[in-house]
């Protein structure tokens, strides 16, 4: 009777749990494990609830109570993998999945799962298999599809990337995963006018652009101003307000009144830009009155930007290079400032995988510090900058980022300097804002920003790319620099 009446309450939790009503599938779970301490099924959906509602150690728990009650179970061991992927342990989620697909090698979310870990950890490849396996096994054909594309993005195949993502809006016209991924997509290929609309599904996936901002003020998507106050707010990374600050200068001149919103870091530089009425910062919190608000990337959406309507001044932020007059006189030759890693941003794991493409070590780039005719200085912060000290002895490489306490002293070392040479981090949007020559060395699959297979770039009229040929390989890159590097030297 006891078993008969916990198979009864599951059975109550999980047809809520199927409706996507967890809270009050819970408690049904929670009933049915007091009959039956030993109801595995139970430990597992009360787990996948957990995990839906963010509470991952508790998620972990429970999977782990099933897989010592059964522990030939793929569907734990799948589940125990999800919770490990969500709280960012990607090798042990990786070897949950190898686990449940030992047991049940025909598992269609195991393998979709799998997929999603091999490209987390930089197996575009194997991820493209595994998607496409699991589409064979009968998984959701829109999140496969989508996570497909991203795959094929990261192979530098953005229009089969775009199929996938218009096979999962087939089936799924709204799904905000696939029409940011088609955002992506077509935005690599320079369509802007589809890609900026379909990138406005990005504030529906928090990994992506943040949490949306809740306010009650009308978002501004092109209507005409009359001196209304229009609230532009930063989202994303520091790079990503540096390139799209641009937009605020065309706000002010069609008749808004504009108070730009930042980071703290970023307040000073942003309030060199022409026809803003304010700069706050994002610990101040947002001005009281106002009249419309918009993010900074829904900007080129809002003024339907095409490749050929970039605005793309030669500079738009400014800088002081007297502050660097003296120790940027003391250098001889080419003043070159590098930068060779991003910032990791630690909590989203796709983010992580990003960041370690985009980046190299110092290490790689040293060949560049023997060309003659050059001064280096690191523009480079945060961890990455230690490899400093493990140059071996040889040309210097200046290190001033103790003087370097925000953007706008990067800024203006940036106007004391020839040229810059960095990954794809915000010193390059920074440098190209400013006008200022800059050799960005891109990862394979460079940002949608960088389009494909070019050599410039129409945001940055200052800027050059050197693109990896492969995957991972920065020895060409860094040869290819050098050589030009001898050329602007000589010259």
């Amino acid at each position: 009777m006891i078993i008969a009446a916990a198979q009864a309450e599951h059975s109550q939790g999980f047809t809520l749990h199927l409706h996507g009503r967890l809270d009050a599938a819970e408690p049904f779970y929670r009933k049915a494990l007091a009959l039956d301490p030993d109801f595995k099924e139970a430990w597992m959906n009360l787990g996948l609830v957990a995990l839906a509602q963010g509470r991952r150690d508790e998620a972990q728990f429970c999977q782990r109570r099933a897989l010592r009650l059964d522990p030939e179970s793929a569907d734990a061991h799948n589940n125990l993998g999800m919770v490990h992927h969500a709280q960012g342990h990607i090798a042990e989620a990786e070897s949950c999945f190898y686990a449940a697909l030992r047991l049940r090698p025909d598992h269609a979310n195991a393998t979709l799962n799998l997929g999603a870990t091999r490209q987390i950890l930089n197996h575009a490849e194997d991820a493209d298999t595994l998607f496409r396996r699991a589409l064979a096994l009968g998984s959701d054909p829109v999140r496969t599809n989508s996570n497909l594309a991203l795959a094929l993005l990261e192979q530098v195949r953005p229009e089969e990337a775009e199929q996938c993502c218009r096979q999962a809006l087939a089936l799924r016209p709204h799904d905000p995963e696939a029409r940011a991924n088609l955002a992506l997509a077509l935005l690599t290929m320079g369509r802007m006018e589809e890609g900026w609309r379909a990138y406005e599904s990005r504030w529906e996936i928090e990994a992506m652009a943040g949490p949306a901002p809740c306010l009650t003020q009308p978002r501004w998507t092109g209507q005409p101003l009359n001196g209304e106050t229009v609230v532009l707010h930063a989202e994303q990374g520091f790079g990503d307000t540096l390139q799209f600050c641009r937009y605020a200068p065309m706000v002010a001149a069609a008749g808004g009144r504009v108070v730009l919103v930042v980071p703290k870091a970023l307040r000073r530089i942003m309030a060199t830009l022409d026809g803003v009425a304010g700069v706050l910062c994002e610990e101040d919190g947002l001005p009281p009155n106002f009249d419309y608000h918009c993010p900074l990337l829904s900007l080129p959406f809002a003024f339907g930007t095409t490749i050929a309507t970039i605005p793309a001044a030669q500079s738009y932020l400014r800088a002081d290079p007297s502050a660097w007059a003296g120790f940027a006189g003391e250098l001889p030759g080419l003043k070159v400032g590098l930068v060779w890693a991003g910032k990791s941003r630690t909590e989203q794991p796709h983010a992580v995988a990003i960041d370690r493409r985009r980046s190299m070590r110092l290490a790689d780039m040293a060949p560049l510090l023997s060309v003659p005719g050059c001064s280096f200085v690191s523009l480079q912060l945060g961890p990455p900058a230690s490899q400093i000290g493990a140059l071996p002895s040889g040309p210097d490489l200046h290190d001033v980022s103790g003087r370097l306490n925000d953007w706008a002293d990067t800024a203006d070392l940036i106007m004391a300097l020839d040229l810059v040479i960095a990954v794809d981090t915000a010193v390059a949007h920074l440098a190209g804002a400013l006008g200022k020559p800059v050799w960005m060395l891109s990862r394979f699959d460079a940002c949608w920003r960088w389009l494909l297979n070019r050599q410039d770039t129409p945001w940055y009229p200052s800027m050059r790319l050197f693109r990896q040929p492969r995957r991972g390989d920065w020895a060409p890159v860094i040869g290819q620099v050098a050589e030009a590097l001898r050329l602007q030297a000589g010259g």
